[in-house]
């Protein structure tokens, strides 16, 4: 005990004041620390190698049951573990240490704190022995004055499929009230600082809008739905809600709420914290497959050179199989339409389901089933029992767009169906992910972005390679992303045009080939026709090639919404190194004293020398290296450039 004691004495501080406690939190490393001072309520600064980050004030949980702040105890512990996610996405190992505080009261509930080297997370816990609700959450964030934010500003309240522009301003130019949804990131006290939550599994999702304050924000949670109203195959609308927000039969622990802190910018890219603080999984999931899907509706079923009537029948399909099958492409989705609105089990009779999946499995092909969310709700366990029974090996659910405590029991729900039956499950017009992948491995992907599907009709040129390069130190510090790459039509931005049947990709071919390393998702989507693949058969050498997980990730070099360089290791050995350029052209040394000693062959697809006028061209080109070299990256503007390194034998 002596030993333990004398290990905590540099981790925490306890001082006594005058009607306050006041604790001190640090992380291993001893640069990331935490001031806590506790009243009738909650205040704390974050900080960051001595410099203040943030200050969070009116930290509490208020609940219908009145209870005591008397502190009863005051628990401290130190936590090492190494953790190997089911799934891989960053990495094959995480290690997950950090120093702890867990402040009990009188009352009943309790907060615990962790300080992390590279982030600071709390989480209520409520130990009530009867009913309960949370009236409201508070936390108000104030961060440096000079703070600069990319914020995902919302237009239409809490109905929101999490599809926006992170907008970077000084945080005091925000408007006062302004919603957005999270992930927030801010630049403030010389380090970025991104705030998120996780183990998000019934209670509803975390919000953030400007406060009074010029440089705070403060959290905002949607109450539980009083009122409902349903339209069409997918959408129900809250038309009125309680004067609280989330209820409870008995005691219950809440969600994480994260500060990520990064000194570069590239930190963000290997920042794992919503994976660690959320619940562990348990059983057997070694059925969970990741791997590449051929998706068909962000082109609209246009094919080419084909003698059949193209769209949604059963000879595309089978071509679409075929398709796959040539290229090792593990699974094919069946968008919108292979069942009628009404009823999801209600098949198009153009369309075989049944023999469709037979046809696939025969030619080592999975089937994935698209369907909006009110559908499969309505008649969910026959619907899944149904897809087992056709042989399908998972499902796109779409359209939830709310995070209120109702949905988000939703998600649980049908997390937790689809792992009886071993369905994967991909979350579209989702909110951002919060752990649910680590806690239900089958929950393989999620969208939650504003990505390649919006790119059909994106009139103000959005989705382009600046926002493509603030996605990866925001959103995607959340958890896997479905962005839906894979464009093969590329343009430009001042040439590019939004097309809904023949889309095109802004930016270049290799940016757009980039992706599969720099954007994060186990269920890695080919969006584009496969028409357009087998025109392309170089770039098709890579993307057959490219892992959609990780057995390591070492970041190179970054700055949100400018570049990025990462380098990743499959399975086997192998490297990929991906980089993005935003809208100026780059040329990059980075060092390659992340390979092994030996010698290694390089293959690259690089820009080419007319890409600044055609955003098609490139250029591939292959020579040795080992590891005490550099890889010179040459980028056009809105360009892109990979890398596959192998060992020599």
């Amino acid at each position: 005990m002596r030993a333990l004691i004398i290990m905590l004495a540099g981790l925490v501080s306890f001082a006594p004041v005058i009607g306050a406690k006041e604790f001190k939190l640090s992380s291993p490393d001893g640069k990331t620390s935490v001031s806590i001072e506790v009243t009738d309520g909650i205040t704390c600064e974050v900080f960051r190698n001595e410099a203040s980050l943030v200050k969070l004030s009116a930290v509490d949980l208020d609940t219908d049951v009145k209870d005591s702040w008397k502190i009863r105890k005051v628990r401290t512990r130190s936590h090492k573990e190494v953790l190997y996610p089911v799934i891989w996405q960053k990495s094959s190992v995480v290690e997950d240490e950090y120093n702890a505080l867990t402040v009990d009261f009188a009352g009943g509930r309790t907060i615990e704190w962790r300080a992390y080297d590279n982030g600071v997370a709390y989480r209520w816990t409520m130990s009530y022995a009867k009913p309960f609700k949370v009236v409201e959450e508070c936390a108000e964030l104030t961060f440096a004055d000079d703070a600069e934010i990319w914020y995902p500003a919302e237009n239409n309240g809490f109905y929101s499929a999490n599809e926006q522009k992170f907008t970077r301003m000084p945080l005091d130019e925000l408007e006062q009230g302004r919603l957005a949804s999270l992930p927030v990131l801010l630049s403030s006290g010389g380090s970025k600082v991104l705030v998120t939550e996780s183990d998000l599994l019934d209670y509803a999702g975390m919000w953030m809008e400007k406060a009074e304050d010029h440089h705070a924000m403060k959290a905002v949670f949607p109450k539980f739905p009083k009122k409902l109203e349903k339209s069409g195959d997918r959408d129900e609308f809250v038309r009125d809600r309680e004067n609280w927000i989330a209820s409870y039969q008995d005691g219950t622990s809440f969600p994480w709420r994260i500060v990520a802190i990064a000194d570069e910018d590239k930190d963000l890219l290997v920042n794992n914290l919503v994976y660690q603080l959320a619940t562990p999984s348990e059983g057997d999931w070694s059925w969970v497959k990741p791997g590449k899907v051929q998706w068909d509706w962000w082109h609209d079923l246009n094919l080419s050179g084909v003698d059949f009537k193209a769209g949604l029948n059963t000879e595309t399909y089978k071509y679409y199989i075929d398709f796959a099958a040539s290229e090792g492409i593990d699974y094919v989705i069946l968008d919108e339409g292979w069942s009628l609105k009404e009823d999801i089990l209600a098949l198009n009779p153009d369309i075989d389901v049944p023999g469709l999946i037979s046809y696939a499995a025969e030619k080592g092909v999975d089937v994935v089933l698209w369907c909006t969310w009110l559908k499969l709700d309505e008649r969910l366990e026959e619907a899944m029992d149904k897809f087992v029974e056709w042989g399908v090996k998972g499902i796109k659910v779409d359209f939830m767009s709310r995070d209120d405590q109702p949905m988000v029991q939703y998600y649980t729900r049908v997390s937790e169906a689809a792992a009886k039956r071993r369905l994967l499950v991909d979350f579209h017009g989702c909110y951002k992910p919060t752990g649910l992948h680590r806690t239900y491995p089958n929950v393989i992907t999620f969208e939650g972005v504003y990505g390649m599907e919006q790119s059909k009709v994106d009139q103000d040129k959005i989705i382009g390679p600046e926002h493509n390069l603030t996605l990866p130190f925001t959103r995607m510090v959340a958890g896997p992303m479905d962005y839906t790459p894979g464009a093969m039509l590329n343009a430009h931005k001042k040439d590019w045009h939004p097309n809904y049947s023949s889309p095109h990709g802004m930016g270049t071919r290799c940016h757009s080939l980039a992706m599969y390393i720099i954007f994060e998702s186990p269920f890695q989507m080919l969006c584009d026709s496969p028409s357009n693949y087998m025109k392309e058969p170089e770039c098709m050498d890579f993307l057959t090639a490219v892992p959609t997980v990780w057995k390591k990730t070492v970041p190179l070099a970054a700055e949100v919404g400018r570049y990025a360089v990462v380098a990743r290791e499959g399975e086997d050995g192998t490297w990929y190194v991906g980089a993005m350029a935003g809208p100026d052209s780059r040329s990059i040394d980075v060092d390659l004293d992340f390979l092994p000693s030996g010698r290694w062959s390089v293959q690259t697809w690089q820009d080419g020398v007319n890409a600044e006028k055609n955003a098609e061209d490139f250029a591939q080109v292959a020579f040795e290296v080992c590891n005490t070299d550099k890889l010179n990256i040459k980028m056009c503007n809105e360009g892109g450039y990979v890398a596959v390194i192998k060992a020599l034998k």
